[in-house]
């Protein structure tokens, strides 16, 4: 087959997939598979069909294939969401990492990292993302507000503080970093 044979077929997976024809995207994403085994693109859709069905094994086993094809940020959360889901919080945890050292601003894998490091007891490990995070997210606010709560439970207080003053002086009214704040004067 050729490689717009693989494109029309990946574009019509998309657009079923789209649509909510699991089916018929299946059937598309499984000709685009076979017309390009070194494209991600068709598992990458495969999985997303699997977890919509609540095949989450599957699913599991089709984003490792997209990464093995080509490894990358989407395959990468594909692989740390769906482990997360099974109970697989380790490997969950070293996937977003993955995602993190690859795209440091992407804030589901920012958000995920931390509960998993929160719930892992990892904070520290978290704390190096969320600084590199600063520089990239758009919205700096919440992570820095992130920052100061893991700093705070990690009993580095003044480095908290510092945060949340930053915080304070960019948005006065942040009602919560006020009360964090406050807990330090108390």
């Amino acid at each position: 087959m050729s490689q717009i044979d693989y494109e029309i077929n990946k574009e019509l997976g998309e657009c079923y997939l789209f649509m909510g024809e699991l089916d018929k995207a299946r059937s598309y994403y499984q000709k685009a598979a076979a017309d390009s085994s070194a494209c991600a693109d068709p598992y990458l859709g495969l999985a997303a069909i699997a977890v919509s069905e609540g095949s989450l094994p599957e699913a599991l086993d089709l984003y490792r294939k997209a990464h093995d094809v080509a490894p990358g940020v989407k395959s990468l959360t594909g692989m740390a969401m769906v482990e997360a889901e099974l109970g697989s919080r380790e490997e969950a945890f070293a996937h977003y990492r993955a995602v993190l050292e690859l795209d440091p601003g992407n804030m589901l894998a920012i958000n995920n990292y931390l509960q998993l490091g929160h719930a892992l007891n990892r904070l520290e490990e978290v704390i190096p993302f969320l600084e590199a995070a600063l520089a990239e997210a758009e919205d700096a606010e919440v992570i820095r507000y992130a920052l100061a709560g893991c700093l705070t439970v990690l009993g580095r207080e003044e480095e908290a503080k510092s945060h949340l003053e930053i915080l304070l002086r960019e948005n006065p009214s942040h009602d919560v970093a006020q009360q964090l704040y406050a807990q330090f004067a108390a």
